[in-house]
């Protein structure tokens, strides 16, 4: 079994897009200027349909984080123990993320110690390297303090 991969539909494919060139972009509204993730259609501040993606500085903070515990899907029991966090972005602090703290972009899931993760924590955007289909996953690497 295979790690699990990102569907785009049509409002979240340019997220993607800008991943795929190392990019991290967050839609935004152009009528008020409130930035929105998840992707959608409509702005939920001021119901404009108008928007642009975007790009933000990368870094943010850990929001939450957990450590799964087993039974996990085979192909992620073999990384355990290993992270998954929520990440709030600096640039718009309403936005949060989820992905893996990781202490390299190439690097496996469990690559950082679950003990070194704090909630407030500070997190740079890296993304992994394109797979087989293009796709580069936003990464966190931890910041130094």
């Amino acid at each position: 079994m295979s790690l699990l991969r990102p569907e785009p539909d049509d409002d979240g494919a340019p997220f993607w897009e800008y991943a795929a060139l190392g990019e991290l972009r967050v839609q935004t509204c152009t009528a008020c200027g409130e930035p929105r993730f998840p992707p959608r259609p409509c702005c939920p501040h001021c119901q404009s349909f108008d928007s642009e993606w975007r790009r933000m500085s990368g870094r943010g903070r850990i929001w939450s984080y957990v450590v799964p515990h087993p039974p996990l899907l085979p192909a992620y029991a073999e990384m355990a123990p290993y992270n998954a966090v929520v990440v709030e972005l600096l640039d718009a602090p309403r936005i949060r993320l989820v992905g893996n703290v990781v202490a390299a972009p190439e690097a496996p899931l469990n690559s950082v110690d679950p003990a070194r993760l704090r909630i407030g924590a500070g997190v740079r955007v890296a993304f992994s390297p394109p797979s087989d289909d293009g796709v580069r996953l936003p990464r966190w690497l931890l910041e130094r303090s």
